[in-house]
């Protein structure tokens, strides 16, 4: 297998990406809102619930299933098989998620929120590690990696705009049309993308064809000692720390976004228009994120976008309340600066494991990204969580004018919050050791061990 990939394969591998996209988006965006606004469940319990998830099972089915997957030998690969089969029950299990009652209270409402986000979790592992573990396996060049990133990367932008602006307006229209109460709706809704979900996956399964068993060589390490043997790896580290602060900050500000435009701004019809503008602007920069990563690197490269969003994010603290078109300015800016989160961080892991291969002479494609996948669902259930807690901090009450100290924690950790983090990464990524200087190095050693 060449280091070039067809237009034809980075596609077919890109479409998954969106499904899965989809179902990220609007768990990000509007799972807490609908668990609060729609059922009316109590937000702290709800963030209470996906925390436990996260800390509980998370810890342990992400690098274990990644791990399988490396391990495993079938006809059809070691990615492949886990797309196939989970791609049906992902759907259904989206559905499940978005077709809860509503009105529970107290442990109810506990059991509920974390056996339906347990189930869709788990099965999104199922799938999303092994996908993101194609990766290495389909091209061993730097600039190309950064490639079949970005093409990837577009349709998960595509997904994202989806499930950020279409969930609340595919629930409108069974509420219109259909006449169905806003739970019924919803659950409509979940169908809907449960069905787009299965249909991407079985497609990227169907189409794309991993390089050969006989040119990879899996760990033989047994599973916590794999574990334990890449958290030693110190560019895979930086770059974990630097996704940590920055998923958690991208998550809390998507999960406060429609509090904040509907209490704050006042402009609850236009936020799937806002959603869009800051969605979509990630998708028309995607390619000149690409481009700047070709001439400065990726991590500064990361840097820098990060760097103009947060910019964007302060800026709407101080807007004052009501409407006004600057949120649709920050918005795109916001946009320009988290491009570079679709490009840079998924085209950086498969260096990281060569790294690793150098160092102790084995590839843990899964392993590592299941720990990738781990990290990046915990942090987006604390950034959900966290937004949860301040709203009962703040004495946030569902569907009301809320009180100046309810809007200042929403400005708070819609605004503040997140770009303070973001500021943080930055030292991170401007010293991130891989370059692609040093990843040629890297590649011709391992060529000199091989040869």
């Amino acid at each position: 297998m060449t280091d070039r990939l067809s237009t034809r394969t980075k596609v077919l591998y890109g479409l998954a990406d969106g499904g899965l996209a989809l179902i990220t988006a609007a768990i990000q965006f509007f799972l807490l809102s609908y668990f609060s606004d729609v059922l009316r469940y109590d937000p702290a319990i709800v963030g209470t619930a996906l925390m436990v998830g996260k800390l509980t099972w998370d810890a342990v089915n992400d690098p274990l299933f990644g791990y399988i997957s490396d391990r495993t030998k079938s006809r059809w690969g070691r990615r492949r098989p886990y797309l196939l089969l989970g791609a049906l029950p992902l759907g259904l299990a989206t559905w499940f998620l978005f077709s809860l009652p509503p009105g529970l209270a107290g442990a109810a409402a506990f059991v509920a929120v974390l056996g339906t986000f347990l189930l869709h979790d788990t099965l999104q592992t199922l799938v999303a590690v092994p996908y993101s573990a194609l990766t290495p396996e389909l091209t061993l060049d730097y600039d190309e990696r950064t490639s079949l990133s970005t093409v990837r990367m577009v349709f998960s932008v595509v997904g994202y705009i989806l499930g950020g602006g279409m969930t609340t307006v595919i629930a409108g229209l069974f509420r219109s049309s259909l006449g169905w109460s806003e739970p019924a709706a919803y659950s409509g809704m979940g169908a809907v993308f449960g069905v787009i979900i299965a249909i991407t996956v079985l497609a990227t399964a169907l189409g794309v064809r991993e390089r050969p068993a006989s040119q990879v060589q899996p760990s033989r390490l047994p599973p916590w000692r794999a574990v334990v043997e890449s958290l030693r790896n110190r560019p895979f580290m930086a770059l974990m720390a630097a996704q940590f602060i920055s998923s958690f900050s991208f998550t809390t500000l998507t999960s406060l976004l429609p509090f904040f435009l509907i209490y704050q701004m006042e402009m609850e019809a236009q936020v799937p228009i806002v959603m869009f503008a800051m969605l979509g602007t990630i998708g028309l920069f995607l390619y000149p994120a690409r481009w700047v990563a070709g001439r400065i690197n990726k991590g500064p490269t990361y840097a820098l976008g990060l760097f103009i969003a947060s910019l964007a994010i302060i800026a709407t603290f101080f807007l004052p309340q009501g409407p006004t078109p600057l949120v649709y300015v920050a918005a795109a800016i916001a946009g320009v600066g988290f491009s570079v989160q679709w490009v840079c961080p998924w085209s950086m892991m498969p260096d990281v494991i060569e790294y690793d291969e150098l160092r102790t002479g084995e590839r843990r494609e899964g392993v590592y990204y299941g720990l990738w996948s781990f990290l990046t669902k915990f942090t987006s259930a604390l950034g959900i969580a966290v937004s949860g807690w301040a709203l009962k901090l703040f004495g946030y009450v569902p569907n009301v004018a809320q009180t100046p100290r309810a809007l200042l924690g929403i400005r708070i950790f819609f605004a503040l919050a997140p770009a303070i983090a973001l500021l943080i990464s930055l030292p991170i990524l401007i010293r991130y050791p891989i370059t692609r200087r040093s990843h040629a190095e890297l590649r011709a050693r391992l060529a000199e061990r091989t040869s």
